[in-house]
């Protein structure tokens, strides 16, 4: 009897069938590769290239970066401009596997840098892009994995309720302040999305690229316009230089709110190390500083 069993356990084994290696995966930046990572799982094996706390808009990809797009089954991108080096990397490693621009679909916002109109690529900075994201990625999953679908898209189901019920919540907290209230001083301009999707006022010395240096006059108008208005909110962001903003709070005598979550994530012992708690992050920085509490 036993030999029996056995015979038939090792035919099953025999014939059942091989488990498929992961995907292999590269994403461009931390805030993108979480959302990857969310809706792949362990069917993926992914690799991000701008890890936390670091930024994507000066990066120099390095020779390990090429090696792993270059082995990449499926590349995630952001697009709208902010990988400035993709285009170079994706041409220098040769690169033929299928490449995913998350933000295709979004509704982009114009913005003025330097005199010139250029596309914000901030996009992911709404939660209501953060879905359209998240479907990109399962569909970009689906066609270089089928057999692994139905788990890609029951993912990216469970978690754009996640972000579809954190987008009601923050809108429910930026309710408590009044609109009159509603203004915000960051390092750079990477909040329009923000701004426009839950209706608070952003205003940067610098521009939408962290490599945007801000004039005297620039800096001086806004100092006028924190004190004509009273501005409340002031905030560094994690992977900026902080000294100009600083340097504004000690002329109006506007105390720093905390660091805001931009273009990176945190570490995961930073309370902003995936999207949604980046976001949540924030905005508990955000109200209180409005309120002037």
């Amino acid at each position: 009897m036993f030999a029996r069993v056995l015979l038939v356990s090792t035919l099953a084994l025999m014939t059942a069938p091989a488990l498929a290696a992961p995907v292999n995966a590269v994403a461009s930046f931390s805030i993108l590769g979480d959302m990857v990572a969310r809706v792949g799982g362990d069917r993926i094996a992914l690799t991000t290239i701008v890890g936390p706390n670091a930024d994507s808009h000066v990066y120099a990809p390095t020779p390990a970066d090429a090696a792993n797009v270059g082995k990449a089954q499926i590349f995630f991108v952001s697009g709208l401009g902010f990988e400035g080096w993709m285009d170079r990397l994706v041409e220098a490693t040769g690169y033929k596997g299928k490449l995913v621009v998350a933000s295709d679909g979004v509704s982009s916002r114009s913005m003025d840098e330097d005199g010139a109109t250029i596309t914000d690529p901030h996009a992911w900075q709404s939660l209501a892009n953060g879905l359209i994201y998240v479907a990109n990625i399962a569909k970009g999953l689906c066609e270089v994995d089928a057999e692994g679908c139905p788990i890609y898209e029951a993912n990216a189901k469970a978690y754009s309720a996640e972000i579809s019920a954190l987008d009601a919540e923050v809108k429910a907290q930026i309710a408590t302040v009044p609109e009159d209230k509603r203004k915000v001083i960051t390092t750079h301009d990477a909040f329009g999305y923000f701004g426009a999707a839950y209706g608070v006022r952003f205003e940067a010395p610098e521009g939408v690229s962290t490599e945007s240096e801000a004039s005297a006059t620039d800096v001086a108008k806004l100092i006028e316009q924190i004190r004509k208005d009273g501005v409340s909110a002031l905030f560094v962001e994690n992977m900026s230089d902080g000294r100009l903003v600083e340097q504004i709070g000690r002329e109006t005598g506007v105390k720093l709110g905390g660091e805001l979550y931009a273009d990176a994530l945190s570490t995961k012992d930073e309370g902003a190390g995936t999207y949604l708690d980046m976001f949540r992050h924030n905005v508990a920085l955000l109200v209180p500083a409005m309120k002037g509490e």
